[in-house]
């Protein structure tokens, strides 16, 4: 599956914005879906997960009750609707497709990869 990322952009803190992730082919449905996320000078990060149906959903704890993950399988598409944004969010955000699910996942358990959309919150 290829993926798209967009919606980055610039916020003030306490902002909100929504990325979007849309991907091509007809196995969308099939994968967990993942958001992840990498700041200047540091490793890429876990943000959340979705399971394939979208009722089951995974956050870090530095996002949690702030970000959203909500998925629409009929438009081939993931969001993550970011709320009460801080300047510490600011970051890289990457969508993945995986085939494994679970509270504690990592890059490893995501085969494909969106390029990535810039998130940036003034303080």
């Amino acid at each position: 599956v290829q993926l798209q990322a967009s919606g980055g952009g610039l916020v003030q803190a306490g902002g909100s914005l929504r990325l979007s992730c849309a991907a091509s082919g007809r196995t969308f449905s099939s994968h967990v879906m993942g958001w992840f996320r990498q700041a200047p000078g540091k490793e890429r990060e876990f943000v959340g997960a979705i399971s394939r149906s979208g009722l089951i959903t995974y956050y870090a704890d530095s996002v949690k009750g702030r970000f959203t993950i909500s998925r629409d399988n009929a438009k081939n598409t993931v969001y993550l609707q970011m709320n009460s944004l801080k300047p510490e969010d600011t970051a890289v955000y990457y969508c993945a497709a995986g085939l494994v699910g679970g509270p504690k996942l990592g890059e490893r358990d995501f085969g494909s990869w969106g390029q990535g959309t810039q998130v940036t919150v003034s303080s």
